[in-house]
């Protein structure tokens, strides 16, 4: 009978020993899931160069990422880079990243998404800010990019701004559409743009400057031929807004721009997408790349049905321009950034 026990007992203690092992290494085996789970992503920023728009744009990114589950020192590494708009130095970048191998990348303007796709065409990259990725050769169609590369565009609605053109300055007759001749972004949208005023009833000229340094006279010019100056989605523009805002308003003439925040620096109004609100829904298709439900080739660039209607009453007032009901209605408005 004890040794009937002793066995009894020694079973006993052996299953429970079974049992314990069994549960610590499932409880092991989740923890590895998990882990697995939550492993540190590493994402490659490079952005063509400081400007509010496109400084909104980086914001909302890494905002959009947080939503969906990455957090920038938890589970995620974000490597930043600014070109500063030096094209070798977005080349150089460009290999940095590369070289260290994230999961991810994105650029933020054209001429930055168009030198990460040189460097590389295996890694996952989110264009934004891009406002024609066909024609700037870095994907083959809006719905099937197949390649490593999708995004969101930032294509600005121009029929609807030359729509809000003519309630805001209906006594105007030509537009002067001033851009950077060196950016292939630019190009698709004074086609755009040309197609769309002079389908309004405007008289038309382009204004192209191959440098930052002809602005100045560029402007100068415009404020003795025109009565509007029109501005797309330019980089170069966007960045010396300041120059272009002075130089107008001492010729009295209004600025219409593609983007909130080049009202902010003094445009009259636009109607444009939300450079936050791109960013976040850059981010948001950069979790799902992360988190491996789904592939750039695959997913179609991103493009916003409407914008908001946005305004600076300050450079209204500067203009002696009386703002109507039909646009205060919808308007937003903005104050003008102190100089």
């Amino acid at each position: 009978m004890k040794n009937r026990g002793l066995i009894l007992t020694i079973i006993v203690l052996f299953a429970t020993l079974i049992i314990t092992f069994v549960f610590e290494m499932g409880k092991s085996s989740n923890v590895d899931q998990a882990n697995t789970d939550n492993e540190n992503k590493t994402v490659g920023i490079l952005q063509y160069v400081s400007h509010p728009a496109l400084n909104e744009i980086r914001r909302g990114v890494v905002d959009g990422l947080e939503e969906n589950g990455y957090t920038e020192g938890e589970n995620l590494t974000i490597e930043y880079q600014n070109g500063q708009a030096d094209q070798s130095k977005l080349e150089t970048m460009s290999q940095q990243l590369v070289q260290d191998s994230p999961d991810a990348l994105v650029g933020i303007a054209t001429p930055a998404a168009q030198s990460l796709a040189n460097t590389t065409e295996d890694i996952p990259t989110v264009l934004g800010a891009v406002t024609d990725p066909v024609g700037a050769n870095l994907v083959d169609d809006m719905d099937e990019p197949g390649g490593n590369l999708t995004g969101v565009s930032d294509k600005a609605p121009v029929d609807q701004q030359m729509e809000l053109t003519q309630e805001l300055l209906p006594e105007a007759e030509k537009v002067g559409i001033l851009y950077s001749s060196t950016e292939d972004n630019s190009k698709y949208q004074v086609a755009e743009a040309t197609k769309e005023a002079e389908k309004a009833g405007y008289q038309v000229e382009d204004y192209p400057v191959p440098s930052a340094n002809e602005i100045t006279q560029t402007v100068q010019t415009m404020g003795d031929e025109v009565d509007m100056i029109y501005i797309p989605l330019d980089n170069t523009i966007a960045n010396a807004m300041p120059t272009v805002v002075n130089e107008a308003n001492q010729k009295d003439v209004p600025i219409i721009p593609s983007v909130d925040s080049m009202v902010e620096q003094g445009g009259l109004a636009t109607i444009g997408v939300n450079q936050y609100d791109l960013g976040v829904k850059s981010g948001e298709m950069l979790a799902d790349i992360l988190d491996g439900d789904a592939n750039p080739a695959s997913t179609p660039i991103y493009t916003f049905d409407t914008g908001d209607v946005i305004v600076n009453k300050e450079q209204a007032e500067e203009l002696n321009i009386d703002l109507p009901e039909s646009v205060t209605d919808e308007a937003t408005y903005v104050e003008g950034e102190d100089e």
